[in-house]
């Protein structure tokens, strides 16, 4: 789950990382009363659930409450397409005011879990800000990354090796050690996947400064972290993944795309994707509803894919194991009988009453090709999409 920047702020602030004065409005009149009582230039900011504000006309520094207003005014309830998010962009409902900070230096800090080392990594930058993704991209001998235990944390040594290798002066450095430290706590805690600190600067004063945050929250800690979740703004994600999730189903939109794929199992899905690309078709989603899906999951995801107006065909790709076939071959003639879904249904399916399955599904008035294997899905797949 991903928060907000003000979200992440006020989490982070219970750490004692202390950010610039700051406040959130709703309305271009809200945010002219919190500029007109901050009394000086004001960085106006986008609250969404995407990097790269700064470049799509998200953030603005103002000199005056008019000139916030304006801001406001042309940006709340639009939406903004960035590097981070699909074609349709994301909504803005709020804005982040902060007191402008006058800047030295420049750094980029955050603590992640590295899937491949199964663990946390701090990774820092001596050239933050805007252009990280540039620099991770043309000089990666520029970002350092230091694993560490999540038990005992950063040592003292490799807190050195990063001040060292940031340019942390001296009388900084005793700031920096606490920022770091505070921050491994508040990522152990709060069951974090990502807590990102960009920029974090240097004021004219070498006072260490974190300008901008960015948390993500394991979504499968839900169960301990019940006050973090209250935080979610379902209003910033997909209604079609938030509906999946609602139903324990494991979706994805994909930006382009015709074929909607119904598969149970992440590294099944994977496969029917390539597949499906394969075929000389692209998937619209990725889609995994779970080795031991019943009939009512396997009918919500039904609706969810032929929700989408990009899809042209489904694929359904599915081993009855722990599943029965006929359960999930009634789940989708009954989906697709209460959606009034009429396009070519591919369907590879083996497991536990299969051949029941294909009955259900080859009785129904559905237009149904039954593959024989995944290979053979895509040649049908290929020559229902090319009107064969």
């Amino acid at each position: 789950m991903n928060l907000h920047e003000y979200q992440s702020r006020d989490l982070l602030s219970k750490y004692n990382v202390n950010f610039p004065k700051g406040e959130v409005g709703s309305t271009s009149e809200e945010i002219y009363d919190i500029v007109k009582r901050f009394k000086g230039e004001v960085v106006v900011k986008a609250q969404i659930h995407s990097g790269g504000r700064g470049k799509a006309g998200g953030v603005k520094l103002c000199k005056t409450p008019e000139d916030a207003k304006k801001f406001a005014d042309n940006l709340i309830g639009k939406k903004i397409v960035t590097n981070q998010t699909d074609s349709d962009g994301v909504i803005v409902e709020k804005l982040l005011v902060t007191e402008l900070t006058e800047i030295k230096k420049e750094i980029y800090l955050s603590i992640i879990i590295d899937p491949d080392l199964e663990g946390p990594v701090m990774i820092a930058s001596s050239e933050g800000g805007m252009e990280i993704e540039k620099i991770a991209e043309e000089s990666p001998e520029k970002i350092m990354r230091i694993v560490f235990d999540p038990v005992l944390g950063l040592k003292p040594y490799q807190i050195r090796q990063i001040t060292s290798s940031l340019g942390i002066p001296k009388k900084s450095v005793g700031q920096f050690y606490n920022l770091v430290s505070n921050l491994h706590k508040a990522f152990l805690d709060t069951d974090s996947t990502l807590i990102e600190i960009n920029p974090l600067v240097l004021d004219e004063e070498e006072n260490v400064v974190p300008l901008d945050c960015k948390i993500n929250i394991d979504d499968d800690s839900q169960f301990r972290q019940k006050d973090i979740f209250k935080l979610r703004d379902k209003n910033q994600e997909n209604p079609m993944e938030t509906r999946a999730k609602d139903f324990d189903l494991a979706y994805v939109k994909l930006d382009k795309g015709n074929v909607g794929c119904l598969v149970n199992g992440a590294g099944l899905a994977m496969a029917t994707m390539d597949v499906t690309t394969k075929s000389g078709c692209f998937p619209a989603n990725f889609l995994d509803v779970g080795g031991s899906t019943d009939k009512d999951k396997i009918k919500e995801a039904f609706r969810i894919l032929v929700s989408d107006e990009k899809v042209e065909y489904l694929l359904i790709n599915l081993f009855a194991g722990i599943a029965r076939a006929d359960l999930i071959a009634e789940g989708v003639v009954e989906a697709a009988e209460e959606t009034s879904f009429s396009l070519p249904i591919i369907v590879c399916m083996r497991g536990t009453n299969a051949d029941i399955g294909f009955k259900i599904l080859n009785d129904s008035k559905l237009d149904i090709h039954i593959a024989e294997n995944l290979g053979h899905a895509a040649e049908l797949l290929t020559s229902v999409s090319n009107g064969k």
